[in-house]
C-alpha cells in the first residue's frame, strides 16, 4: 500500500474520526472485565473488594504515569506513541489468558492500562492540531463518546462471546481486533513530522521536558478540570462497573445484564455529544458540569437510595449516565483549550487523564466498600453522591478562574 497516496486520500475529518475508532479499540480493554467479573471471581476466589480492584487496576499505570506518558508522547511523537501503546494492550491481553494465578492477572491488567493511555492521551493534542478552532468542540464532543461507546460494544458482544467460550477467548478475540487496528493506524495517522508544528519539531531537552511539567502543575485550572474529570470518572465507573454483578444477583441473566448495561453507557455518548452541540453553541462550560453532577447526585439516590421498582432503578441510572456525560466531553474542551501553553497541550490532556484513571480506580472499591460496611447494594448512592458534591464545588472553581 502506498502510504503517500493513503494520507492523500484522507482528510483531516477523517483522520479524527479513525482516531475515534482507535479509542474505541483501545476502550474495549478497559471494560472487557465487567461482563466477565462474575466468571473471574468465581475461577479466582475474589471477594468483593478484590472484584473492584480487579474492575480498577487497569488504572494503575494512567493514575500514577498520565502526565509522564504526555511528556513521552510529545518527544516521542503522537503516532509512534500510539502504535506503542497499541503493541502494549495486545501483549498484555495474550498474556493474561496464559495464566490462572490472580496476582499476576492483577499486574497484566496494570500494564494493559499504561497501553490504553499510550493510545488515547496523545488523541486530543494530535486532533487540535489536525482540526480547525471551529470543528475542535463537535471533534472533542465525539472523542469523548469513545470510552461509552467501547463499553456499549464490549458488554453487548463481549456477554454474548461468554455464552460461547471461557473469558480467555474473548481476552484472544480482543487482541485480534487491536492487532487489526495496529495495522490500520500505521498507514493511515499521518506521520509526525507532518503533524508537529516546525517551532517544536526539535526533541525537547530534559530541562525544557521539567519546564513542561512545572508549567502544567503550576495551572490551577488544569488541577480544576483534572479534579472534576477524577470525580466524575470515579462515579461514573464504580457505577458502570457493578452493574452486570447487580442484576445477575437479581437474577438476571447474563446475557440480559450485559444488554441493560450497555444501554447504561451507551446512554452516556448522548450527553458527550450534546456537550460537543452546546460548547460549540457558546454555552458556559461550567453550567454543563453542574447540571451533570447535579443529575448523577440526583438519579443515583433514586435508584439506590429509594426503594423502587427495577423498571425505575433501571431508567434513573440510563439518566445518571446520559446527563453525566456532559462532563467528560466538557473536560476535554477544557484540558485543550486551557493549556498553559501550546506546547503543554499534551502534559495537560495527560494530567486531566491521569486523575480520571485516580477516580477509575478508586470510584469501584469505593462504592464496594459502601455497600460493604453500611449492609447492601441500596447505600451505593453514598459513594457516588459524595463524589458529585465534591465535583459540583470542583465546577464551581472553574466558573471562578474563567471569569477572572
Amino acid at each position: 500500500m502506498n502510504s503517500r497516496l493513503t494520507k492523500a486520500a484522507i482528510s483531516p475529518l477523517q483522520v479524527s474520526f479513525f482516531l475515534f475508532l482507535v479509542g474505541i479499540s483501545a476502550s474495549l480493554h478497559i471494560w472487557k472485565l465487567a461482563p466477565a467479573l462474575p466468571a473471574l471471581q468465581q475461577e479466582l476466589q475474589l471477594s468483593l473488594v478484590e472484584s473492584g480492584f480487579l474492575l480498577s487496576s487497569v488504572q494503575i499505570g494512567g493514575m500514577t504515569l498520565g502526565l509522564i506518558i504526555g511528556l513521552f508522547a510529545e518527544r516521542i511523537g503522537f503516532k509512534r506513541c500510539i502504535l506503542i501503546g497499541m503493541f502494549i494492550i495486545v501483549v498484555s491481553s495474550i498474556i493474561t489468558t496464559l495464566t490462572p494465578d490472580k496476582t499476576i492477572v492483577l499486574l497484566s491488567r496494570a500494564i494493559e492500562g499504561c497501553g490504553f493511555l499510550m493510545v488515547v492521551l496523545p488523541v486530543p493534542a494530535l486532533v487540535k492540531r489536525l482540526v480547525s478552532a471551529q470543528q475542535l468542540s463537535r471533534i472533542m464532543g465525539l472523542w469523548g463518546c469513545y470510552m461509552p461507546t467501547g463499553t456499549v460494544i464490549i458488554l453487548l458482544v463481549g456477554s454474548w462471546l461468554l455464552t460461547l467460550g471461557s473469558w480467555r477467548m474473548l481476552w484472544l478475540v480482543l487482541a485480534v481486533v487491536s492487532t487489526i487496528m495496529l495495522v490500520l493506524s500505521w498507514f493511515i495517522i499521518p506521520a509526525d513530522s507532518q503533524t508537529t508544528p516546525k517551532s517544536t519539531q526539535p526533541k525537547s531537552t530534559e530541562n525544557q521536558l521539567f519546564n513542561m511539567v512545572t508549567t502544567t502543575l503550576r495551572s490551577s485550572k488544569i488541577w480544576l478540570v483534572a479534579l472534576v474529570f477524577c470525580v466524575y470518572a470515579a462515579q461514573w465507573a464504580g457505577v458502570i462497573g457493578f452493574l452486570p454483578t447487580i442484576y445477575m444477583a437479581g437474577d438476571i441473566s447474563v446475557t440480559a445484564a450485559g444488554l441493560l448495561t450497555a444501554i447504561v453507557a451507551g446512554a452516556n455518548v448522548i450527553g458527550n455529544l450534546g456537550a460537543g452541540k452546546l460548547l460549540q453553541k457558546q454555552y458556559q462550560p461550567q453550567h454543563l458540569l453542574w447540571i451533570g453532577f447535579v443529575t448523577m447526585m440526583g438519579c443515583a439516590i433514586v435508584a439506590f437510595g429509594l426503594n423502587v421498582s427495577l423498571a425505575v432503578q433501571f431508567w434513573a441510572i440510563v439518566v445518571f449516565s446520559a446527563v453525566g456525560g456532559l462532563i467528560p466531553a466538557t473536560c476535554f474542551y477544557l484540558s485543550v483549550n486551557h493549556a498553559p501553553t501550546p506546547q503543554t497541550t499534551s502534559s495537560s490532556v495527560g494530567w486531566v487523564q491521569q486523575c480520571s484513571s485516580m477516580g477509575q480506580f478508586f470510584g469501584p472499591p469505593a462504592v464496594a466498600l459502601a455497600v460493604n460496611v453500611l449492609g447492601g447494594w441500596q447505600w451505593a448512592w453514598v459513594a457516588t453522591v459524595t463524589f458529585a458534591v465534591v465535583g459540583m464545588f470542583l465546577a464551581w472553581g472553574i466558573s471562578q478562574k474563567i471569569k477572572s
